[in-house]
């Protein structure tokens, strides 16, 4: 008991009380070696006796009511104890016994796919694991748990049951218990408890029950609060340190799951919250964007109006429209994985204004980086943040954004708008056909170059080294990666970092339903904008002055 004390500190203080019992032999005399054990209230007030054949005198005490089920435990159990509704109801929702009093695990598996759970999460206890025994013994003790206490095991023998299961459990926990007795032994023996656990043991093993996802989840709750892109390897190892058993990979991962469901909602309920939360937005901040795309619904080959498929989601929000007046006439396009149940792809505008602030100033939600996507992304971009005419694009070869800005009705053809590449990504597929570091660093230096002689210079040593480079390199138009033919368009914007620093910052939000990932940009631009707004206000106050 004080093991279990010293390694489970949430633990109440235990207490062990014992008084001695006068007992009455056959003969007449008094035997004071003999003593009982008092359990706090709730458990059963019957004597531990030392022998059958020795009668025991003792006072008549009531039955105590449990502190965890108010009901009274003075009513009779009946003739028919294997029927569920005829138990008492301290037995309808009992838990097992055993330290702890707070509820480490659910019960419920149905919201994990079939697929997903744990193979080691079956029915049964198994028999590595100490039974329950409930009843007395011709030569040992009898002690009662707490919650059977109601039980007249005597007045069910008497009725001539020698071997019987019965089964009990609340239906919230969606759990049973097999009780059996022995008649042998003359005790009751709980074999099988399927529900929610609330207690480890001090030692657990690999297959042990108690550590499944549901308590793991219950643990690492706080920390994916807290944040939410944490890995899977730092829960592991914090599950590890905090229980002493180290869980597999995958019922750590299953544990996230269900935590960030508690915390953010469900992945399948959040297309339908979608929908209702911009519309709340669109009531309370006016000016906002919100497009939504979605797909028709068939049922046996008949078109079903009452339900439709999400598609595709682009939104911005007034004060990005607004600010983006006052930045560079540049602007940023990259997307970004989603790793959430049903995967997609994140859209995202950025800017920079003349202090090098970086701005985020649309979104899109879509299926995947294809032409279709940025067509649509592009077009309400181009139309609702961005119709100043002048304007440079700088993305990565993409053939999707490449079909998009070369669409003749996008608005994104020059002299409307330029493009230019992002130097990053011509040099990784510079290095998918040519080796060698070297190689790669002579063009990034020619694409920085701000003079033709500068740019003639390291072409001359790329031309040296194999001709055939300066070839590819001649096959990419000089004013789409180079900076000293972007004609000042670029403002030394070589390649698409700023978009890249936004997707860090959303990379916690990536993994969480659709309508928590919306939510997460209007919480952070709103703190973004509250922010500088205050740091400009103290600045003007000092007497600086803008452009």
């Amino acid at each position: 008991m004080f093991l279990c004390r010293r390694q489970f500190l949430e633990v109440r203080t235990p207490e062990l009380l014992a008084r001695l019992v006068d007992v009455v032999s056959s003969s007449g005399g008094s035997n004071r070696n003999a003593t009982t054990l008092a359990t706090p209230a709730g458990s059963s007030s019957r004597p531990a006796v030392a022998s059958s054949s020795v009668p025991v005198y003792q006072p008549v005490v009531q039955p105590a009511a449990s502190p965890s089920f108010a009901v009274d435990l003075n009513g009779s159990v009946g003739d028919e104890v294997g029927a569920r509704e005829n138990l008492p109801n301290a037995l309808l929702g009992v838990a097992p016994v055993g330290v702890g009093d707070g509820l480490l695990g659910d019960a419920e598996e149905n919201d994990v796919e079939p697929d997903m759970i744990d193979d080691d999460n079956g029915d049964d206890i198994g028999a590595s694991e100490p039974a329950l025994a409930v009843g007395g013994s011709s030569s040992g003790t009898q002690q009662y748990p707490p919650h059977f206490s109601a039980l007249d095991l005597d007045a069910m023998r008497q009725e001539g049951v020698s071997r019987h299961s019965v089964g009990f459990g609340a239906r919230d926990a969606e759990g049973t218990a097999g009780l059996t007795e022995f008649q042998r032994k003359g005790i009751w023996e709980v074999k099988r408890y399927n529900g929610p656990h609330t207690c480890l043991a001090t030692s657990i093993s690999s297959d042990h029950r108690s550590l499944d996802y549901h308590v793991i989840s219950a643990f690492i709750m706080p920390m994916v609060r807290a944040d939410t892109s944490v890995s899977i390897k730092v829960l592991l190892n914090a599950t590890a340190a905090h229980f002493g058993f180290r869980p597999t990979y995958r019922r750590v991962w299953m544990a996230k799951q269900k935590a960030n469901g508690l915390i953010y909602g469900d992945c399948d309920e959040s297309y339908n919250d979608l929908p209702r939360w911009v519309l709340g937005v669109q009531l309370t901040m006016p000016g906002i964007v919100a497009v939504l795309r979605t797909n028709p619904v068939r049922v046996g080959g008949q078109l079903d109006e009452s339900q439709s498929y999400f598609h595709k989601l682009f939104w911005t929000f007034p004060p990005c429209m607004e600010a983006f007046r006052h930045c560079k006439p540049l602007i940023n396009i990259d997307g970004t994985h989603l790793y959430g149940k049903y995967g997609g792809t994140l859209l995202i505008a950025i800017a920079q204004d003349g202090n090098s602030n970086i701005l985020p100033v649309a979104f899109a939600l879509v299926e995947g980086e294809n032409a279709e996507s940025w067509t649509f992304f592009l077009s309400h971009l181009r139309q609702q943040v961005t119709p100043q005419p002048g304007l440079l694009v700088i993305s990565d070869s993409h053939n999707g954004i490449k079909a998009a800005l070369e669409a003749p009705d996008g608005g994104w053809l020059p002299p409307s708008a330029y493009r230019a590449f992002c130097i990053r990504h011509v040099a990784a597929n510079f290095a998918l056909t040519f080796k060698g570091k070297d190689a790669q660093r002579l063009l990034v230096n020619a694409a920085y170059a701000k003079t033709e002689v500068e740019f003639d210079y390291w072409v001359d040593i790329l031309r040296s080294e194999d001709p055939v480079m300066c070839e590819w390199a001649n096959r990419i138009d000089y004013s789409l990666w180079t900076q000293h033919r972007d004609e000042g368009r670029r403002f030394g914007h070589m390649t698409t970092n700023i978009s890249k620093c936004v997707n860090s910052i959303l990379k916690g939000v990536r993994n969480l339903p659709v309508s928590s990932l919306v939510k997460a940009t209007y919480g952070r631009l709103a703190e973004l904008f509250v922010r500088k707004g205050k740091e400009a206000e103290a600045q003007m106050r000092t007497g600086q002055q803008f452009s």
